[in-house]
């Protein structure tokens, strides 16, 4: 099994963009005799755990008797510095610039992945794997008995869990795109990124083709020497070769549990996680965080605007804050919110295109914050960061800059309730749907057919890892909005430009012909020219519209009462500009269709198209909260 020069790194819970790796023989050359003249580089480490099992470590040191902090990185990826027998860069890069900087840094494997012993699961559990790491690299001689986490996606994803165990050497955490670590967090069920408001997220399946061994695999000898590990790692690296997937074309397959059996892919743990239900107790039993946890340890944030977890990211960050039984725990959390896909922070430039919309000179200088805060929380230096870096520094799109502030949601927050009206007549974006801010008289509730086999297509939006099945990024959605089972409700020209910044909540009156259905909602900036912007995007599967613990199916024609998921954003609306929300029932492949049926969804080939109704009057005020910023 040789592996290609294409690493499938992370993005989500885990995520995953294909990058190459491999940088021409000089450059690998030079990079690795740097690191060689200053580092002890040991790997294939056999890190033992304390039920037996052993996770390859790489670890690089600087030269010398000294003690040293270390930079420990975690991951499900194949983190091999050697590729078809060639030494390739990215990891060497990494260890160069902690062990420059008088860091020790670690990279190890997930229990299950590549040279590491024992049986996967998502997020490498169990969690005591991440305990013992942190116990064994903190009693090594070279160590200065303080680690720090870092990571993005699936390499920050574990951090949160293992954090809560409290470990006396865990200094810092640095978690970016954590979004799947996340269990519950206030108004979030999110179970990882599996659902949201209830309805599957489609980006597990193609990561899962991705990411997850067979059971069959081949595995090397129970006890393998670490000498052994270091010779065949130059030829026999563990990672298989998967054939590729159109994607776009997959997850179209019915029923949704059998997608990856349908691409001939590995059989792993995608059909055990498929049918796993919101509410069901392995959620609680794995390695994710739930906000019942202590969360001790100072943090720094980043999350990303057009991420799929930009939400629940923020509102952990804000748990954390108010939950810590520390002051100086709650007092050294910070936040940084960038207008770029998952894991992108580095990719911003002078013209930051997301999607195919400017979002200006989005470029922060991320290693200096990094590099600051662990001289800071690792190695004690009396820096300036907590004296130049505010705690929140967040991005506005529209105006193009960024900006900084004390708290999220900012404290000049102005909510604006603006409320769904119309003449019933609000399909597509020629219909007669408006936002305003008084509440319509009359219940003159807009119509729609939501047929499952001809769902709603996902264009652009805050997602990852769905191979060519969406692309991520902000897009011009006027012509989506020509479909009839799209709601379109669009605010009066602006004559004032205003920024639109933190949680946008929304509540709709809904009813249905069929026993179960989704609501869909998405943000827009309309612009004078007439292009429509997506901001942010959620869903509520009905079934769940009393909570997540119980199933409540709906009566045919009974009005009910929904609040959705919360959004959220900072945008800058300019004048001539106006603000608008569509209203639908699908956005596939982002989220799974519901079939209407309902039945367990995951395992049915067919469904039904039923006719969903948004009902908007005193009697309904179906509405969404937007929190204008006061100049």
């Amino acid at each position: 099994m040789r592996f290609n020069k294409t690493l499938l790194l992370a993005i989500g819970l885990f995520a995953f963009i294909a990058i190459t790796i491999t940088s021409s023989a000089q450059d690998t050359a030079s990079i690795y005799r740097k690191l060689d003249s200053i580092a002890v580089i040991d790997q294939k480490v056999m890190m033992p755990m304390r039920d037996g099992i052993r996770l390859a470590t790489d670890i690089y040191r600087p030269k010398g008797d000294g003690k040293y902090p270390i930079v420990f990185s975690r991951t499900p990826y194949n983190f091999n510095t050697w590729v078809d027998g060639k030494m390739t860069t990215r990891t060497l890069e990494d260890a160069y610039q902690a062990v420059s900087r008088g860091y020790i840094y670690v990279v190890q494997n997930e229990r299950g992945r590549f040279f590491s012993e024992g049986e996967w699961d998502i997020l490498g559990t169990p969690i005591t794997d991440g305990y013992d790491a942190l116990e064994w690299m903190s009693k090594q001689t070279w160590s200065n008995g303080k680690v720090g986490l870092i990571g993005c996606s699936s390499t920050a994803e574990w951090q949160m869990a293992v954090a809560s165990q409290n470990h006396p050497a865990l200094a810092g955490m640095v978690a970016q795109g954590f979004g799947a670590g996340v269990g519950k967090v206030g108004k979030f069920m999110e179970q990882g990124n599996w659902y949201r408001g209830g309805a599957q997220q489609m980006l597990f399946t193609p990561w899962l083709y991705g990411t997850q061994h067979d059971l069959m695999a081949p595995r090397l000898p129970a006890g393998i020497q670490q000498k052994d590990l270091q010779r065949i790692q130059k030829f026999y690296d563990m990672a298989p070769e998967m054939p590729k997937v159109d994607w776009a074309q997959g997850l179209k397959h019915l029923p949704v549990v059998d997608i990856i059996k349908n691409a001939q892919g590995a059989n792993g743990i995608y059909e055990k996680m498929a049918v796993r239900k919101p509410n069901d107790p392995a959620w609680f039993n794995g390695g994710l965080y739930h906000d019942n946890m202590p969360l001790e340890v100072p943090a720094y944030w980043f999350v990303s605007w057009y991420d799929v977890s930009s939400a629940p990211n923020i509102a952990l960050f804000n748990h954390v804050r108010n939950s810590a039984k520390s002051k100086s725990v709650a007092d050294n959390q910070y936040l940084v919110i960038a207008p770029v896909l998952h894991c992108s922070y580095k990719r911003a430039t002078e013209n930051t295109i997301v999607g195919e919309r400017s979002v200006g000179d989005a470029r922060l200088n991320y290693d200096e914050l990094t590099w600051g805060w662990f001289d800071m929380l690792l190695k004690g230096a009396q820096n300036n960061f907590k004296s130049t870096q505010p705690r929140v520094r967040y991005y506005t799109m529209g105006a193009n800059k960024w900006q900084q502030a004390e708290s999220f949601p900012l404290p000049n927050t102005d909510i604006k309730s603006f409320y769904l009206s119309s003449a019933g007549k609000a399909n597509t974006r020629n219909g007669d749907g408006a936002l305003t801010l008084t509440v319509p008289n009359k219940d003159m509730p807009d119509a729609f057919t939501y047929d499952p086999m001809n769902p709603v297509s996902s264009y652009g939006g805050n997602v990852c890892c769905t191979g060519n099945a969406v692309q991520g990024g902000s897009f011009d959605q006027s012509q989506m909005e020509l479909r009839n089972d799209i709601l379109v409700y669009t605010s009066d020209e602006l004559k004032e430009g205003v920024e639109i910044t933190g949680f946008i909540e929304s509540t709709l009156f809904v009813s249905s012909t069929g026993p179960d259905t989704d609501v869909t909602i998405k943000l827009i900036d309309v612009y004078p020219d007439g292009k429509a912007y997506n901001l942010d995007e959620t869903i509520q599967r009905l079934r769940y519209r009393e909570g997540y613990d119980k199933e409540v199916f709906m009566e045919k024609g009974k009005v009910y009462k929904v609040d959705i998921t919360p959004m959220v954003t900072s945008n800058y609306f300019a004048a001539g500009h106006k603000i608008r929300i569509e209203v639908s029932s699908s956005n596939f492949p982002r989220f799974d269709r519901n079939l209407n049926t309902g039945g367990n969804n995951y395992d049915e080939s067919k469904g039904i198209a039923v006719e969903n109704k948004i009902h908007h009057s005193k009697q309904y005020p179906s509405v969404i909260k937007l929190p204008f910023i006061k100049n």
